[in-house]
């Protein structure tokens, strides 16, 4: 576990660890894990220009004052966009192209409990978000992040180290009625994903990473049942215990991930390291076993998921999953957009 006091100390380090300016991507920020993180990153970054990316207006609008308080030096932009629709990513992304040249951060943390809706692009909702969404965001600002002078970082916040089987029929999870079965196939799709795209772009960092338990938003909205279970589980281990992470904390480690040099490219070099790691903080192992190599399933404490995952991802990949997995994405790209990518 990596000890909190280790990552404020590394977080404190930003200013003169890394250049002033960097620019950073916040995809579902609005509320919950995005939202912490961002103000915590506006805290400790220098100068930083920040995209940030959701659904409410009045959120977004004072999220973005809140930024401003912490570090008048940044610029805080908020664009408005329903993100479970591909042709509204390409939309933002095309935006975010025409103003910036360079991209070191991008950081996704959408999703949803709700599952059985198809979207007007003929997408099960809960797919298009975790999904297929996050991986558009990805290849359409893959080239900005892969030109980027020093940090080149991808987080991807959902469920790392709850990998599971993959039903190669149903990719989008259409008849999956068993959530758990449903949360590890989703697990190992984002997990695989980001692999696929770590081979077409080694020098950026790719993180997948379990946030544990926070309080955000994800069940508005979701079905019914699994709302109330979520909401009667909360009540009753809450009376016992302190079933979330502060806020301050989900934000201080979601930083970390987003910076620290324990989590390097897959090429390794200075240049996309990050913060200098603080005494008694080791590299990370990547999702292939080796230490350092560029694609991390990485858990609540800030540490790699351990072997269990690797040997199912290992088995996932003998399988040729992530071929299909690729195949299928860039086949739904095509049918909606007519494009593998802007």
């Amino acid at each position: 576990m990596v000890a909190l006091t280790a990552i404020r100390a590394s977080n404190s380090s930003i200013a003169s660890s890394l250049p002033a300016a960097l620019v950073a991507v916040f995809v579902g920020a609005t509320s919950g894990i995005g939202e912490y993180t961002l103000l915590q990153f506006a805290k400790y970054a220098r100068q930083p220009r920040v995209y940030l990316v959701g659904r409410s207006q009045e959120a977004g609008s004072r999220i973005a004052a809140e930024c401003k308080a912490l570090n008048a030096d940044g610029q805080y932009t908020f664009i408005k966009a329903d993100t479970s629709l591909l042709s509204n990513v390409d939309a933002v992304c095309r935006d975010i192209k025409s103003k910036e040249t360079a991209i070191n951060l991008l950081f996704l943390t959408t999703g949803t409990l709700k599952i059985g809706t198809r979207t007007a692009e003929d997408l099960h909702y809960s797919a298009a978000l975790i999904t297929y969404s996050r991986t558009r965001f990805i290849v359409n600002l893959l080239p900005l992040l892969q030109r980027a002078p020093s940090l080149r970082r991808v987080v991807s916040v959902l469920c790392a180290g709850k990998e599971g089987p993959v039903d190669s029929s149903d990719l989008q999870g259409w008849h999956m009625t068993n959530l758990l079965a449903q949360r590890g196939q989703g697990a190992s799709q984002v997990t695989l994903t980001l692999e696929a795209l770590a081979a077409k772009a080694p020098e950026v960092s790719f993180i997948h990473n379990f946030p544990g338990s926070i309080k955000t938003n994800l069940v508005r909205g979701g079905e019914p049942k699994i709302v109330t279970a979520m909401t009667f589980l909360s009540k009753i281990v809450g009376a016992f215990v302190n079933l979330h992470m502060p806020s301050e904390e989900c934000g201080a480690r979601h930083v970390f991930l987003a910076t620290s040099a324990k989590y390097p490219a897959g090429t390794g070099g200075e240049q996309t390291e990050g913060v200098p790691l603080p005494e008694g903080v080791g590299v990370a192992r990547g999702v292939d076993g080796q230490s350092g190599s560029g694609v991390y399933s990485i858990d609540e404490h800030g540490e790699s998921t351990g072997p269990k995952v690797e040997e199912l991802l290992a088995r996932l990949r003998h399988e040729g999953l992530v071929d299909k997995l690729w195949q299928d994405t860039e086949a739904q790209f095509m049918r909606i957009t007519g494009r593998q990518a802007i």
